[in-house]
């Protein structure tokens, strides 16, 4: 079924969309820019050209002419009295090719697999005829793995047991099935920003209303927004990353996390963490999790970030209330986790130390080999070194980060501009780059950029890229 996008939407979505270049190709630009970055899908039908030029204070034929180059260019197809629908050329809607073409991407903040994950497979198939009387649907999770992430969080000084604990397809399975879980349509959800981008796509598929608090790298969790929000508008959930948070590398104090977790239990807002990055420490130490400081916090996590992303395998932990409320919705969205990736879990997670210690080897070397480049190459970039994670979020200072993007990806280099992270496409002059790839790669990468930031100016002319890991 289509999706309507409504005039007011629209215009919030498409922010500080003018340029030097005519309105109209400035708008159709713009437009393209979302369509091609996911905030606004393919097949939606765009509001027509007198509700546009209402809502956006322009001529119905400057609309008129934006629509009539997408037209042009392929993006939208219009249909006397059905509207007009945005479409991407040449590929059917989602589909996104295991290889893009580039050379470099670095749209993907996601490390190697860790060595040991062949032998953890091998050992799964091994094992896999002991389990074969199982009809395999598989609903909340092995009981040997369920316990051993218990243990995990027990390890941690959070007492869990593995009734509260289900196991799911990875940790954006896991959103969704909490988001269905816990929101209604007409609700809001709180969320950091900048966050993660798949994150606004799920709550925003839904029709979720967005709320937004800043997250800075010079002041951490504005607090003081984030109460103010709850307070004022009761927010059904609120979702977080505290550890090493995804794109600023930054982490939660444990007075702010104390501080957050008892106004969200004042206020019977659902604390939703997202942990997927918690164990990517380089040179921070163990920090509470969130859950330590109020019993109805639902924490998500992950294999993907520390042992491989296509071991598809995350979890939830969370209240057993509602963890019965999530398995009564999961059969609506799949039947259970594949039970091989579960046992190649398990035994992953009982070497969860060593797995651990050989990432943040990796990380620091790769972080530390990034930070030198961009003094090197790009010194007038603002760097702020994080303590863990698998990215820097970089003040560009003046240049478009999404205009650096669309000409990147002319050199063969891919990038996620900073929009992407934002909520109504702020932090144009922010660009995410991994440190987890290879030194050679992230040289010659960072040789790019630095050919570019001489040319490339501050106009947010845009061609976003794929999907954001």
């Amino acid at each position: 079924m289509n999706s309507f996008v409504t005039g007011r939407r629209l215009a919030r979505e498409l922010g500080e969309w003018r340029s030097n270049a005519p309105a109209y190709r400035a708008l159709a630009e713009r437009i393209r820019v979302l369509l091609m970055d996911g905030r606004l899908s393919s097949g939606a039908k765009l509001p027509a050209e007198r509700e546009l030029s209402q809502a956006l204070d322009l001529s119905r034929t400057t609309v008129a002419a934006a629509y009539s180059k997408l037209r042009d260019d392929g993006f939208l197809d219009s249909v006397r009295g059905s509207g007009s629908t945005l479409r991407l050329p040449g590929r059917e809607r989602g589909e996104h090719g295991m290889h893009n073409g580039l050379a470099f991407d670095f749209t993907k903040a996601t490390a190697p697999a860790y060595p040991g994950i062949q032998a953890a497979y091998a050992d799964a198939v091994a094992q896999l005829p002991n389990y074969l009387s199982h009809d395999g649907f598989d609903m909340v999770g092995m009981p040997d793995l369920r316990e051993t992430i218990a243990q995990h969080y027990r390890d941690r000084g959070l007492p869990t047991s593995a009734d509260q604990i289900m196991v799911t397809i990875g940790a954006q399975h896991a959103l969704n099935l909490v988001t269905r879980t816990l929101y209604s349509p007409g609700e809001r959800i709180m969320v950091e920003q900048p966050t993660y981008p798949h994150a606004l796509d799920t709550f925003t598929s839904m029709g979720a209303r967005i709320l937004a608090f800043p997250v800075r790298q010079d002041g951490g969790w504005d607090l003081a927004q984030a109460l103010l929000q709850i307070r004022r508008a009761a927010p059904s959930m609120a979702f977080l990353m505290p550890d090493f948070h995804n794109p600023t590398g930054m982490s939660m104090s444990i007075q702010e996390r104390e501080y957050l977790a008892a106004a969200a239990a004042r206020e019977g807002t659902v604390l939703v963490v997202d942990e997927t990055t918690a164990l990517l420490d380089i040179d921070r130490g163990p920090m509470p999790p969130m859950a330590s400081f109020s019993p109805s916090v639902l924490t998500l996590g992950s294999l993907g970030k520390i042992a491989w992303g296509g071991l598809r395998v995350g979890w939830i932990r969370g209240p057993r209330d509602i963890m019965a409320q999530l398995l009564r919705n999961r059969p609506a969205m799949d039947l259970g986790t594949p039970l091989v990736e579960q046992l190649v879990a398990t035994t992953l997670l009982r070497d969860l130390p060593s797995m651990m210690a050989s990432r943040s080897l990796d990380l620091r070397r790769g972080r530390d080999t990034l930070v030198s480049l961009l003094a090197e190459h790009l010194p007038q970039w603002k760097v702020e070194v994080p303590d863990g994670g698998l990215s820097l979020w970089i003040n560009t200072e003046t240049i478009s980060s999404s205009a650096l993007a669309l000409a990147a990806r002319a050199e063969g280099l891919g990038l996620v501009p900073g929009p992407r992270f934002g909520v109504d496409g702020a932090f144009e002059r922010y660009l995410r780059l991994p440190f987890c790839y290879r030194d050679e790669q992230m040289r010659d990468g960072v040789k790019i950029l630095g050919r570019l930031g001489q040319h490339v100016g501050s106009d947010p002319l845009r061609m976003p890229l794929q999907a954001v890991i």
